[in-house]
Parts: structure tokens; sequence; C-alpha cells
């Protein structure tokens, strides 16, 4: 039987020696780096490749993270959807400022980025809502994110009534509350694990001028 005490976390251990980061290695612009890491990352057989902690400020500064999953990303900055009205999206309408964190165990990487978050318009959203399965479409009908319900049955039954009412409909429309976000990124930082601690990590921070100056910092 586990014992909660019997296990003495500050002895577990990894040695980080999967590859190392060189300023030469890095693109110009943090998007292409992010981008080729994401890549590499699935590649490697990662289970999540595109997950990614989304950190939101609440109310009296409190923060909140949850993981989200990374629907796109080009130049203009990185796309995600949910819920508007859950916990997340109106912490998002009230302060924009949000913070994103990747990590890639095999690969010893971690990505973190901060940056603005801007409402996708509609358009948008229903271009990506129409790609979904039809099971995924019908849970975002059924859940009304981040408020509370009496059971699990509630949840199954809303479910299953938006399945009957969309039954002989091709497609099923986006629901009012249900939409996405674009983080226009202004900070990056990304880290290599290393042997003894010695971790490579560089910062890519917005001249604001359409460019990125890079600096390397103390792991």
């Amino acid at each position: 039987m586990f014992e909660p005490d019997s296990m003495d976390l500050a002895l577990l251990r990894r040695e980080y020696a999967e590859g190392a980061l060189r300023r030469d290695d890095l693109f110009s612009d943090p998007i292409s780096q992010l981008q080729a890491w994401i890549e590499e990352a699935t590649n490697s057989g990662e289970t999540d490749p595109t997950a990614m902690t989304l950190s939101t400020l609440g109310e009296r500064g409190r923060i909140s993270s949850r993981v989200v999953l990374l629907k796109g990303i080009d130049h203009t900055g990185l796309r995600f959807f949910t819920n508007t009205q859950s916990r997340k999206g109106r912490q998002i309408e009230a302060h924009p400022q949000v913070a994103l964190h990747f990590f890639w165990s095999s690969l010893a990487r971690q990505v973190s980025v901060e940056g603005i978050a801007q409402p996708l318009s509609r358009e948008a959203v229903a271009g990506y809502f129409a790609q979904r399965p039809r099971d995924s479409q019908c849970g975002a009908w059924a859940s009304s994110q981040s408020e509370p319900v009496p059971n699990r049955q509630y949840l199954e039954d809303a479910y299953f009534h938006c399945m009957e009412r969309f039954s002989g409909a091709y497609d099923i429309p986006v629901p009012p509350d249900w939409g996405g976000y674009l983080v226009l990124p202004s900070h990056f930082e990304f880290w290599q694990g290393r042997p003894g601690r010695l971790h490579d990590r560089f910062v890519y921070k917005s001249d604001n001028l359409g460019g990125w100056g890079v600096t390397r910092l103390a792991p």
C-alpha cells in the first residue's frame, strides 16, 4: 500500500543528455524556431506535441493554469480554441495578457511564450469547428464550461440531446459561446536540458519593429 510520506521527492533526479542548443542553431525569428521544435516533438513520438499550458490572470491577481492544444501557428501568432464563457475565457476578456508553456519530456525541451490574446473572427472559429469530429462538436454544445453541474448524467443527457437535435443536419453550427484566440507573442524562451544542470536558455524579445533580439541566459 502506498504511503504518502514513503517517497522522498528530493531524491528523484534525471540527467539531461538529449541534446544541446547553440546560438548558431537558432532561427532568426522565434515562430520558425517553435515550428521546428513542434515538428521534432511530433516526429519523436511525444504523445501530445501541441499541448501547452495556458496561464491567465484572474481576480485579485490570482493566476490559473490549464493545458490546451495549439491549433495553429504562423507569423501572426499562436491559435487555440475554447468556450469563451469558461473561466479562462472570462479571464482573458478582463486581462488579455497570457503565458503559454510547452514541455517535451523525451527531448528535454521547454518553450515559454508571453503575449496578448485577442479573439478570433467568427469566420475563423467556424472554419475550425467544421473540422472537428461530430462527437466533439456535440461535446461543445453540451458543456457550459466551468459552470457547476449536478452530476455526470446531466452532461451525458445534454450530449445526447445535441446528437438528436442535429441528427438530420449535415453540419452542426458553432455554439454561441464557443470561440478561439490568437496570441500575439512578445517574448519567447527556449530551454534545452543539458548535463550537470548547465542547461541552454535563449530568450527572444520583440523590438516592436518587426524584429527580435536574442539573448542567452544562465540556467
